[in-house]
């Protein structure tokens, strides 16, 4: 299961430009009218913890937080009011030169939080629409295994142009010391349909997701897969993590998210998964229910590995 508790950590969205093109961003077409949260509102998230010591991390992202100047100053006053963690959730291209990894740790970010989209400089490229984007994110994270006291995650969106590359990824990433966690967003379109035609069909997806997490549970990585079926992972459920920090951004984000509809299930009334999303809207309407292929969990099986 995940190594992190999510109800320790507190997630605000404080900037929401990108300079990367990722074909399986969901919110490409929100992104220009969503506003990032205010200083304002990160000072008074600042002084409630330092009162009620809710939280023991802070977590800086949006659609890419490196492109902050204050970025580190910000880390700065967080660590300064309480917070031990400070995690930054970014493409981590910026992190390819080793000066500014210096300064975010100096300044207190002791979490990366790093997308890989691909296993190698062609696939992740070929994802982002960037090239040269993953050289500098491996690079970052190479420059951050050689720091102490840091630790880094990975997060992969599962699309059907990526699924495959699973068990490779895990391995391209093997001999980085201080990647403490990966993770694997199964992708959702923020919409009915899945007009990009990257919604990939679970059953295809699941040798794929099943091998890639015991390649990195043996390499003695936390895993947390989000979006996909407890009921077919088996014995591997209590990889299925949806729970996320309590996140902070603008209302209308919530709008689009309630589009994608999730908790669609012919077995739902019947299953006792507690941690599963379902099926989404869109997933449906390319592939179907999935009747036959899904299955209830009964209470006795459910999380009896956890």
């Amino acid at each position: 299961m995940g190594r992190y508790d999510h109800a320790a950590y507190v997630s605000l969205t404080m900037e929401f430009r990108c300079n990367l093109k990722c074909v399986h961003c969901m919110i490409e077409g929100t992104m220009d009218r969503l506003a990032p949260e205010s200083d304002a509102h990160f000072e008074e998230l600042l002084a409630r913890n330092a009162r009620e010591k809710r939280w023991i991390g802070l977590i800086l992202t949006g659609s890419e937080i490196t492109l902050r100047r204050d970025l580190p100053d910000l880390a700065r006053r967080a660590r300064a009011s309480g917070f031990r963690h400070v995690r930054i959730q970014t493409h981590g291209m910026h992190l390819g030169q080793a000066s500014y990894c210096r300064r975010l740790v100096e300044a207190g970010v002791d979490e990366f939080f790093v997308s890989i989209a691909g296993s190698d400089a062609a696939t992740h490229d070929a994802l982002t629409l960037v090239p040269g984007s993953f050289e500098r994110a491996l690079r970052g994270l190479e420059t951050l295994d050689a720091m102490e006291g840091v630790a880094t995650l990975t997060n992969t969106v599962v699309t059907e142009r990526s699924y495959r590359l699973l068990p490779d990824l895990v391995d391209r990433l093997s001999h980085l010391r201080r990647l403490t966690q990966m993770e694997f967003w199964v992708y959702f379109p923020m919409s009915e349909r899945d007009e990009k035609g990257l919604v990939p069909r679970h059953g295809d997806v699941l040798p794929y997701l099943r091998e890639a997490i015991s390649r990195a549970r043996a390499q003695g990585r936390a895993v947390e897969v989000k979006n996909f079926p407890e009921c077919l992972l088996g014995d591997l459920g209590d990889a299925l993590v949806n729970g996320q920090p309590e996140l902070h951004i603008d209302p209308d984000f919530w709008t689009e998210f309630a589009r994608n509809g999730f908790y669609q299930c012919v077995h739902r009334d019947a299953c006792a998964s507690r941690e599963c999303l379902g099926l989404n809207t869109a997933y449906i309407e390319k592939f179907g229910l999935e009747a036959d292929l899904l299955s209830p969990i009964s209470r006795r099986w459910q999380r009896t590995s956890a």
